[in-house]
C-alpha cells in the first residue's frame, strides 16, 4: 500500500488541500477561499471537510495517509503547532492548530512556516537541490523568507528566523508590516499596484492592479517597466544586506519573480552589485522559484517531508 501526505496549504485568501507523496509528487488537490472574515471555526470546520474527502479518496485508491503536513503565515511556535494571529488571518489568536487536527483525524501532524517550508520545497525540488546555503523569499502578498544553513533549516531562537519583511530598508513609504519603509512595503506584491499610484497619479490615481502593472510591464509598457525597476532596486537593495550578512550561494525568489522573471531580477541584481561586497554578490546566485506556481503545493507537504526525514 503506497504512503502519502495530506498537506495544508494556509492563507488569508485560499486554503488548499493537498495529497502528495514523500517526492514532491501531487496526487490530489483541493482548493477553496478561507474567508478569514468568519471566523476560525468555519475555516476550520471547511478545512476538515476537505481532508475529510482527501483520506476518502485516498483510501478509496488503495493509498494509505501517514501524515498531515500544514504551511501558514507566521506568528507561530512551530514544534507545538500553535498559530499566533498572522495578518492575514485575523482571530487566529493562539489556535492549536496542529492539538486540533491530531485530535480530529488521529494522524501525526507537521506544521512549519510558509517561507520555511518554501525554501524547503525549492532545496529538496527545485531550485535549491545541492545547496548548502541558500535562502528562499515569498515575494507575494507578503515578503517572508526561508533560510537553509549548513544544509539545514535554520529557524532562530524563537522561530522567527526568515521574517525579512520587517526589515527597514527606506525612511518613509507603503505602510506594511506594521512600519512605512520597510521591505515588504516596497517589495510585496501590492506594492507594485501602491508605488504605480504614487508615479504615476494621472494614469493609476484612481487605482490599478498589481497583476495589471505585470501584464503591463510584461508586454513593454514604459510606465509599468518604470514601476517594476523601482521595486527592482529596492529588491536589490534589500537581497544585498542578506546577502552580506549570511553569503548565501542562492538566493530563490518566488511569485512575482517567477511572473516576470528577467524583467524584475536583471535590474535587481543590478542594485544588489552596487551595494554588497564584491565577494558576497560574486558567490550568490539569485534565481526564480523553480517550481513556479506549484511551490505552494509542494511546499504544503514539506513540513512532514522533513519532519519524517530519518536523520533530523
Amino acid at each position: 500500500m503506497q504512503e502519502t501526505l495530506i498537506g495544508l496549504d494556509i492563507g488569508g485568501t485560499k486554503f488548499a488541500v493537498i495529497e502528495g507523496t514523500t517526492r514532491g509528487e501531487v496526487l490530489a488537490r483541493h482548493q477553496q477561499p478561507t474567508l478569514p472574515e468568519r471566523g476560525f471555526a468555519d475555516t476550520f470546520a471547511r478545512l476538515c471537510s476537505a481532508v475529510e474527502e482527501a483520506l476518502a479518496a485516498a483510501h478509496a485508491a488503495g493509498r494509505r495517509v501517514a501524515a498531515l503536513s500544514v504551511s501558514i503565515g507566521g506568528p507561530l511556535d512551530i514544534e507545538r503547532g500553535i498559530i499566533y494571529s498572522p495578518p492575514n488571518l485575523p482571530g487566529w489568536d493562539a489556535i492549536p492548530l496542529k492539538d486540533l487536527l491530531h485530535q480530529r483525524f488521529q494522524l501525526p501532524v507537521y506544521v512549519e512556516h510558509d517561507g520555511n517550508a518554501g525554501a524547503l520545497a525549492e532545496w529538496h525540488f527545485g531550485a535549491g537541490v545541492g545547496a548548502r546555503h541558500l535562502i528562499f523569499l515569498t515575494m507575494g502578498t507578503g515578503l517572508g523568507g526561508g533560510i537553509i544553513l549548513n544544509g539545514q533549516l535554520y529557524r532562530g531562537s524563537s522561530d522567527l528566523a526568515g521574517e525579512v519583511g520587517h526589515m527597514r530598508i527606506a525612511p518613509d513609504g507603503p505602510l506594511a508590516y506594521g512600519k512605512r519603509g520597510s521591505w515588504e512595503g516596497y517589495c510585496a506584491g501590492p506594492a507594485f499596484a501602491a508605488l504605480a499610484q504614487e508615479m504615476f497619479p494621472v494614469r493609476w490615481g484612481q487605482g490599478v492592479s498589481t497583476p495589471q502593472i505585470v501584464q503591463l510591464a510584461l508586454a513593454g509598457d514604459d510606465d509599468a517597466l518604470a514601476v517594476v525597476e523601482r521595486v527592482a532596486d529596492y529588491l536589490g537593495q534589500g537581497l544585498a544586506i542578506l546577502a552580506d550578512i549570511l553569503n548565501p550561494e542562492l538566493i530563490i525568489i518566488g511569485s512575482m519573480a517567477v511572473r516576470l522573471g528577467e524583467v524584475l531580477l536583471a535590474p535587481a541584481r543590478r542594485a544588489m552589485q552596487r551595494e554588497a561586497l564584491p565577494g558576497t554578490y560574486a558567490a550568490c546566485r539569485v534565481v526564480p522559484a523553480a517550481l513556479g506556481e506549484r511551490i505552494g503545493d509542494i511546499a504544503a507537504l514539506c513540513a512532514a517531508i522533513e519532519g519524517l526525514r530519518p536523520d533530523r
